[in-house]
């Protein structure tokens, strides 16, 4: 048995999940939000709060379960510069900001082609290269004062050892930087005149705790810490585990990720926020996101539970929400979309916004070639209008991962290889598969009847 801490540091909320790999269980999970400070000189990560909060919770769940080891996930376009002294050379910008679009034009005569990075080019920070090239050019001094670049697992992990690497799953998640094909870094470090940190495995480890960690948290300096894994890939990895055929898996947060495996070999089109990750084993990784949680957050204010009264409305009158909500990214970008009649009661919007959900993840798994099983894990898991669309419009039978915290229990996997995840639980075809596949239908039809997103 043994008990592994998970710094898990999502886009809005960061945690530190104890996981149980015997049982694969959550014994412990504390939160805070993810904070961002707005500046100067910039909107940056606030990373010493949620140091402290990190230090903070490891020794609460060592005093009252006991951590064998450590390892590390997070939210990615992110990327660290490290001074000589191994601090930060700047403060960690937040992906959100639009500084980066401002010098679109030099940086796009920079990066490299999607069809060797498999990395759309996306607007504000959102391409970890555009960050970079956007920080050099705009901070002082900055070139000189940066001795290396760290992904974001990373930096947690050498803050808990003191060994700073990079690692091929931050490195792989749309930044312009990485090669998957080649398994080796673009040339864009060089273009920018930077040098990467050396390259890790995201299962293997980074080092043991500083003095500093061990008194601070009350745990053996000896305690293990595994390099970390971007979050995404954190999902994945349970279900490449224990999964056999093709399949395709949701990771449902902020971010709404869809990733096949084994899916049908088909072109990513860049221009719909489709891309190629980099899993944990190393491969190549057809995806595609939308910004599900923002929306479903930006939404839901104007919502209540939908009743079946409420579902029969919706489902008969082509009562919509359509895309997009957040117009910056996913399948849909540019668009502008709303509710299809704003006078829809509360309980409809409830139905239509659960569904608009699986519709547009649906259409992300189209984009990918997704085929098998649909593994859902993350919040949308427990939203059974989610995924009765999901699996009606789709096809495809839909399982719910058998974590409330995918991220959390695949990024343990990586501290015990041996261990062995349970598989998803289907979930039961709704009664009403057809009336929700046609609903399904007349939204892509009315999507498609929209204004088209004017080129920039």
């Amino acid at each position: 048995m043994t008990h592994v801490a998970v710094l898990d540091i999502g886009k809005t909320n960061a945690k530190l999940a104890l996981v149980e790999t015997e049982t694969m269980q959550e014994l412990a999970v504390l939160t805070r939000p993810n904070t961002v400070l707005q500046g100067p000189p910039y909107p940056h990560f606030d990373t010493e709060a949620l140091w402290a909060f990190f230090l903070a919770a490891l020794r609460e769940v060592h005093a009252a379960h006991g951590v064998d080891r450590i390892t590390v996930t997070t939210h990615g376009a992110c990327f660290v510069l490290l001074g000589a002294g191994g601090g930060m050379a700047c403060p960690v910008l937040d992906y959100e900001h639009d500084g980066p679009d401002s010098m679109a034009a030099a940086y796009d005569a920079l990066r490299p082609d999607f069809a060797d990075t498999g990395s759309p080019r996306l607007p504000l920070g959102l391409n970890a290269g555009a960050q970079l090239h956007w920080l050099l050019e705009t901070q002082t001094g900055l070139r000189e004062a940066t001795a290396q670049v760290v992904s974001y697992p990373q930096y947690w992990s050498g803050r808990l050892t003191g060994g700073f690497a990079a690692e091929p799953t931050s490195l792989g998640c749309h930044t312009d930087l990485w090669l998957p094909s080649e398994g080796q870094l673009s040339d864009l470090p060089d273009r920018l005149g930077l040098t990467m940190a050396p390259l890790i495995a995201a299962g293997a480890v980074a080092g043991t705790l500083t003095e500093d960690v061990a008194r601070a948290t009350g745990l053996p300096k000896s305690t293990p810490v595994h390099s970390g894994i971007h979050d995404s890939n954190a999902s994945l990895l349970p279900h490449l585990r224990v999964m056999e055929g093709a399949f395709s898996v949701v990771s449902t947060g902020t971010w709404v990720i869809s990733m096949a495996v084994g899916g049908a070999t088909s072109a990513l089109d860049p221009a719909r926020d489709t891309l190629v990750n980099v899993n944990a084993l190393g491969g190549a990784t057809p995806s595609a996101r939308f910004m599900g949680g923002r929306e479903y957050e930006l939404m839901k204010g104007e919502t209540t539970a939908p009743t079946e009264s409420d579902r029969t409305r919706v489902l008969t009158g082509d009562l919509m929400l359509l895309p997009a909500i957040e117009a910056a990214s996913g399948p849909f970008a540019g668009r502008r979309g709303g509710w299809s009649d704003p006078a829809m009661t509360p309980g409809e919007k409830g139905a239509a916004l659960s569904w608009y959900l699986a519709l547009m993840t649906a259409e992300c798994q189209h984009l990918i070639g997704a085929r098998g099983p649909v593994v859902v894990e993350g919040p949308f898991a427990r939203n059974a209008d989610y995924l009765a669309m999901l699996g009606a419009c789709t096809g495809r039978a839909v399982l719910i991962s058998a974590s409330a915290t995918g991220t959390s229990v695949g990024a343990a996997l990586l501290a015990d290889p041996q261990a062995q995840p349970p598989k998803g639980r289907p979930v039961a075809p709704p009664a009403e598969a057809a009336a929700l596949a046609a609903y399904g239908r007349a939204w892509r039809e009315r999507t498609d009847r929209q204004p088209a997103p004017q080129p920039a």
